[in-house]
């Protein structure tokens, strides 16, 4: 549920917070005063889209603030996971939205920083918003299949994701049928171009590494002669009078006199004794390197050719020799392919086929599933608009075969008729903006109950309808407001009087005459002054008091009951 909201610099609000509770809550107040502002903004924290002439004037931005409380098992949270914000639900959800004058806008999930697609995407598990114009969802064919899929439940939803893997399969075989024919067709004329190139590079017998590796042993053969004597005279220099036998000399005439001033030159004689013996290990090495120096003018011949060789096929076929060898076994790949593509052709159109069977038996089981699912939804519906004193309408959901596609093959819409002997018809003919309402809060009275989202926002719903039928649309939205929270904005007192929560939304002008709304939860006693208000209109007496004193007892038996 939606615990609270806070509001700075929208609009006419200047800075408003508001808590909420479990139930119905109304907004009501004079027209103009700013109800629908109060919506705009939950409407922007679900990512709804805003702009810089939402910001009050005079302000450089303006910060919507709404915190939910969720249960655990609520989608929002696997929602979350899955776009990567860190969130505990233990914790409550906070939804922070900042419209900025210069048109831009950032958003927060507890403190995170999220595109407006995330916040949208988790939106809609919050909030859903249905306005006096604008019934999209409703209204939307497209989304009707979608409706009466989840109206159909576990069932449906078991057997849709066995038909839409199905289905993901069928499309990559299809396409992979579909790209080696456009392959063969093109590939006729490469086969003898890949077989040149195959034999060419295998011939080569390439190993990952090699250029580098005959590389340096080339630099080597080339400077075999200079490689020698450099290193031959480096051996004397170190093994001669000047080297290991001057410092076995100097370290003779220490370790006499060591014992004289041992504190200074014991530590001396040590580290002769290590040069040394380092000295020593270096000129073996020397002279080891030096043994082992290749003087091999036909090797170095060989390796030059195998060197041009590599270069020459790393002008045709990549950088590398690694990129030479990827190349080799695409078109090694493509050239099997192209080699043995009537049998390929032969094993796809067959597997294709029977993918094709598959999909047509499980559509077949989504339609069946669908038409039990339509007839049953259609009778809850009339039975909904019956309790909303549209008691002789007619609801028909329509299903329309067609081309298989991730859904199976139907289509399906939404008709209606409201007039005894009127055939039904789409719902967007239906002409009545009363009548569209009380359908929508008939399928809003269904499905609350299986789609979980929290928070459900009607903007004057009840236009349009009036007597009877505005008391029907009362009790209608009290009972949905056991299966979730609802709002309503309202002028009916009918509606009013059914809330278990009414907040007065007034417009003031204050002394720097600047126009400021602000949002009051009221009393009970307030309550019976703001009913008695919306019953009388300008002039409030005793008898509209009263009268409202009545409704709102009566409200309460009835929910009672």
């Amino acid at each position: 549920m939606l615990q609270e909201l806070r509001i700075r610099n929208l609009a006419v609000i200047e800075n408003i917070s508001v808590h909420f509770h479990p139930g119905f809550h109304v907004l009501t107040g004079e027209t103009g005063a700013g109800k629908s502002i109060v919506i705009d903004a939950l409407a922007l924290a679900a990512g709804g889209r805003g702009s810089a002439d939402m910001i009050r004037h005079g302000s450089d931005r303006a910060d919507i603030e709404a915190l939910f409380d969720l249960p655990h098992h609520h989608p929002a949270w696997d929602t979350l996971e899955r776009l990567g914000v860190e969130a505990d639900r233990e914790d409550g959800l906070v939804i922070r939205r900042e419209l900025q004058s210069q048109g831009k806008s950032s958003a927060r999930i507890n403190g995170q920083n999220v595109t407006l697609s995330m916040l949208r995407e988790l939106g809609e598990h919050l909030v859903n918003i249905h306005g006096q114009h604008e019934h999209q969802s409703l209204l939307r064919i497209e989304r009707h299949l979608d409706w009466l899929d989840l109206f159909a439940g576990e069932e449906m939803a078991k057997h849709k994701n066995a038909y839409r893997a199905v289905f993901h399969n069928y499309q990559a075989v299809s396409r992979e049928r579909r790209e080696l024919e456009e392959k063969s067709r093109q590939g006729m004329q490469m086969l003898d171009l890949y077989r040149f190139q195959l034999e060419e590079i295998s011939s080569a017998r390439l190993m990952p590494g090699e250029d580098e590796s005959i590389g340096d042993e080339k630099r080597k053969l080339t400077h075999a002669e200079k490689l020698s004597e450099s290193v031959n005279e480096a051996f004397e220099h170190l093994y001669g009078d000047k080297g290991l036998s001057a410092i076995s000399r100097a370290l003779s005439r220490l370790q006499d006199i060591a014992q004289v001033d041992p504190s200074i030159l014991g530590p001396l004689v040590e580290q002769l004794q290590s040069a040394y013996y380092s000295v020593e290990d270096a000129a073996f090495q020397l002279r080891d390197y030096r043994e082992n120096i290749e003087f091999n003018p036909q090797r170095l011949a060989q390796i030059e050719d195998r060197l041009d060789l590599i270069h020459s096929l790393k002008r045709k076929y990549g950088e590398t020799v690694e990129d030479i060898l990827v190349y080799q076994t695409k078109i090694q790949s493509e050239t099997e392919q192209l080699e043995n593509r009537d049998d390929l052709l032969r094993e796809l159109a067959d597997k294709e086929e029977g993918l094709l069977q598959d999909l047509r038996a499980r559509a077949e089981l989504l339609s069946s599933i669908r038409r039990d699912a339509a007839r049953v939804l259609a009778s809850r519906i009339e039975q909904e608009l019956s309790d909303l004193q549209m008691n002789r309408s007619v609801f028909e959901v329509k299903l329309t075969a067609g081309a298989l596609s991730v859904n199976g093959t139907d289509s399906a819409e939404f008709l209606l008729s409201t007039n005894p002997g009127e055939p039904p018809k789409p719902l967007g003919k239906i002409a009545s903006g009363g009548e569209m309402s009380r359908v929508m809060l008939a399928l809003k009275a269904i499905f609350a109950r299986i789609d979980e989202i929290p928070v459900l926002v009607f903007d004057e719903v009840d236009t349009g309808v009036s007597g009877r039928a505005a008391q029907a649309v009362a009790e209608k939205l009290s009972i949905l407001s056991r299966y979730c929270q609802v709002f309503s904005i309202t002028h009916l007192p009918q509606v009013a009087c059914m809330a278990d929560h009414q907040y007065e939304i007034n417009k003031k002008v204050t002394g720097d005459e600047r126009t400021q709304t602000s949002v009051t939860e009221l009393k009970p006693d307030e309550r019976v002054e703001e009913l008695a208000r919306m019953l009388g209109g300008v002039e409030v007496t005793e008898k509209t008091r009263h009268h409202a004193q009545e409704m709102l007892a009566l409200a309460e038996r009835q929910k009672n009951a």
